[in-house]
Order: C-alpha cells, then structure tokens, then sequence
C-alpha cells in the first residue's frame, strides 16, 4: 500500500490545475494518474487557438495552454504516474490502479480529485439505419487522426451535430482540402459558441441547417452517402423532407458524455442532468474527501473555466486535507427557475465565508432577458442579458453576505425571465 495525502485521477487541465492548487496551499505529497502516455488530456490535439483569453489574457492553441501548466507542475514535487488506469475507489479512498511498470496499485489517500474529462457520445446512442461502413466516426476521434496521427479521415464530409468540436471541425476539414457539404443539428438551435460559428462555418460558408438530422447511412464498406430529415417539434422526421448528400465521411458531434464510472461505482450522488457528480461549492461530493471537477463535473464551453473551476477542488481537498473545512456545516439547496437546465453546485454550505459562484446552462435561447438569482424568496439580483444560449455557460455569484443571512431551510434559485 502506497499513501499520498491527494489522489488526483486524471492528467489533463482540471487534474492538473486541481494538483497546482491543492499543492500551493499546504498538501504536502500529492499523485496525478493520467491513462494517456502524456499529460494535457484533449487539449493535445485541439491545434486550434482560442484557449486561455479568460485566465491568461491571451489567445492559445491547446498544447501551449496545456504546456504552461505542464511547466508549472514540473517546479514541484508533485509526482506523475501517466500509462496508468485508475480501476477503483474504495469506501476509505483507498485507489486501485494499473499500469505497465508498477502492475496493480493500491495507494491510500487522504482526499481524492476526480478529474477525468469527458467523452464523446458515439453512434450507437443514435436512432440512425444504415450498416457500418467505415467513415462513420465521432469528430474528437477525426480530430485526432488529422491533427496527431496526420490522416485525412475523407474528402466529402457531412457533420451530425452543432458542438464546438464538430464545428472546429467543419473548418479544420476545409483547410485540409476537404469539401464540408452541411452542418446539420436536431436541436432549433446550435450547440456551440457564438464564435465558432461565425469563425467556422459563416467564414468558410459552410451551411447549417437546424431542426435536421441524418436519418440514414448509405454504403457498406465505405460511406456512399447519407439521407437527412428535417424534424418537427418532438424531433421526429417529418416524411416528405428527405434529402440524400453524397459524402464519405459522417462525423458525430452529437454531445459530451462525463467519464463517471469510477464515480458510480463509489456510491456518489449523482446529478440526472449533467451526469456528474453532486457537489457543494467547493467541489466535494457527497462521499467525504472525494471532489470533482472539469467535464467530469459537468461539460464546460471554455477550459479557462475548467482551469479556475478546479482550483476551487484543489483548495477544497486541501482544506481537507489540512482540517481547515469551515467547523460549521449548513447545506442549503439550489434549484434551477423557468429556463435553466442545471446548476452546479447543487449545494452550498452557508457557512462559508466566501462569495459562490454558481454556474448553469439554459434550455433554450433567450433575448433581451433577466438572469435572476433568489435566496430564501428575496431577489438577489438581476442581470439584463441580450443573449442566452444554450451552447454558452453562465454564471452568477452569491455575495457571503447574503449567504450568512439566509436560513436552516433556504433554497437559491436562478431563473431568466423574458
């Protein structure tokens, strides 16, 4: 049995963001277990710029977002164990791991960080007809062929699903010399950034067509080709508007789905809508000296978010870890209003001394519309927004203030009003 004071599972921007912090404020031996060969997690294949404008004031490619925190982490004595599998977290937290080298693991830890992204939603989630021809892949996986292992996954190219994966993509082909055909999303609106779909598909002209999606795949070696539908309100096809595009490549940006079995198999609360775990404000589960973070957490649009996300994990484990937690506990719920998918956290303890932040998703496109953030019944505040879309995270933040006024039985609810 090997002890550490912190398990961090997970090597990408969430793990090692949650490490740097946990390490600066007092822990003293901490592990990082990473499955890939290196550490950074997707940002190794995500070329593209855009990373770091929140938390660096600056525009990055993944790798050099990556890279700084890489750098960071080797100043330290944090210790790196990549090639390696977390398989189990026991009740006590103790952590069972595998890995070429040190075979089977078992390292007692004082708090654990669950930081181990997410993945894409594959094919087989799909009410799609047609075989399995090759050229049918998710657009992480063609990222990956094009931007590390240097293949063209195609040269006629039909993507399924708005996500800012698939329209990073849509351009990404284009500038290979692939011809993107169409961008089709089931949904009456698109699930990525404001600004991928100006700088992706409007710069290239590249069409998008919402309320559509592919019904069916055609070839069966190789794609041939595929039929879209538009859908009607139930997101059903609506006979009469099938359309058959020649093409042989589908790529699939049709959601993010949080790595969370090793969190199930604890017994961890979990939240129906993000898939991720239950938390409070400072990240911990409902499984003491467990945290979560990053996409495992919840799926983020931006990683400076994930970055200073799982700060608040690593300064959550080591208050911990270190008997610093606040001595008196009083969770209070939060409860998402008209027009809000999720909150997280889904708890906040209003002993806190600090400010919260909550962050939320909403359900449909708004305009011109309020974010309202209510404790106890009372209108905390509201917040004139011209634009809320559901590809785009908010927030609002809770002054400590009003948290150490609210009562036993309180409820936090935020809601957007039209």
């Amino acid at each position: 049995m090997i002890n550490y004071d912190l398990v961090v599972i997970g090597g990408g921007p969430a793990g090692m963001a949650a490490a740097l912090k946990a390490k600066e404020c007092g822990v003293g031996s901490i592990l990082i277990l990473e499955r890939a060969e290196t550490l950074g997690g997707i940002l190794e294949q995500c070329i593209h710029t855009g990373f770091g404008l929140h938390y660096f004031g600056e525009e990055l490619s993944g790798p050099e977002y990556a890279e700084r925190f890489i750098k960071e982490l080797k100043t330290t004595d944090i210790q790196v164990k990549c090639d390696t599998m977390a398989l189990d977290i026991s009740e006590n937290n103790v952590v069972t791991a595998v890995n070429k080298t040190d075979g089977l693991l078992k390292i007692q830890a004082k708090a654990v960080i669950l930081a181990m992204g997410c993945r894409e939603r594959p094919r087989g989630a799909l009410e799609m007809a047609g075989t399995r021809a090759s050229g049918i892949m998710t657009a992480g996986t063609a990222q990956k062929y094009v931007n590390i292992d240097g293949y063209m996954p195609g040269k006629e190219v039909v993507i399924l699903g708005s996500g800012d994966i698939g329209l990073i993509m849509a351009r990404r082909m284009t500038l290979e010399g692939a011809k993107v055909k169409v961008v089709c999303e089931i949904m009456p609106y698109s699930g990525g950034l404001t600004r991928n779909i100006v700088q992706c598909l409007d710069d290239f002209d590249i069409p998008l067509r919402l309320s559509t999606t592919v019904i069916e795949t055609h070839g069966k070696d190789r794609l041939e080709g595929v039929t879209i539908a538009k859908v009607d309100e139930k997101l059903q096809p609506i006979k009469g508007t099938e359309e058959y595009i020649p093409c042989d490549t589908l790529m699939l940006s049709v959601g993010l789905i949080p790595e969370n079995e090793l969190t199930k198999n604890v017994g961890i609360e979990m939240d129906r809508v993000t898939n991720g775990a239950v938390v409070d404000e400072m990240r911990q589960t409902d499984h003491k000296g467990i945290f979560a973070c990053g996409n495992v957490l919840h799926v983020h649009d931006l990683v400076d978010y994930v970055t200073l996300e799982s700060q608040l994990a690593g300064q959550g484990a080591a208050e911990y870890i270190l008997n610093k937690q606040p001595k008196e506990t009083v969770y209070v719920s939060t409860t998402t209003g008209t027009g809000v998918r999720y909150l997280v956290p889904q708890r906040v303890n209003i002993k806190n001394p600090n400010d919260v932040k909550l962050y939320f998703r909403v359900g449909r496109i708004f305009k011109n519309a309020k974010v309202v953030l209510e404790c106890d019944g009372k209108v905390i505040s509201s917040k004139k927004k011209v634009k809320l879309a559901p590809g785009e995270m908010e927030n609002v933040i809770i002054p400590a203030d009003v948290l150490a006024s609210m009562n036993e039985s309180g409820v936090i609810c935020v809601r957007v009003e039209e």
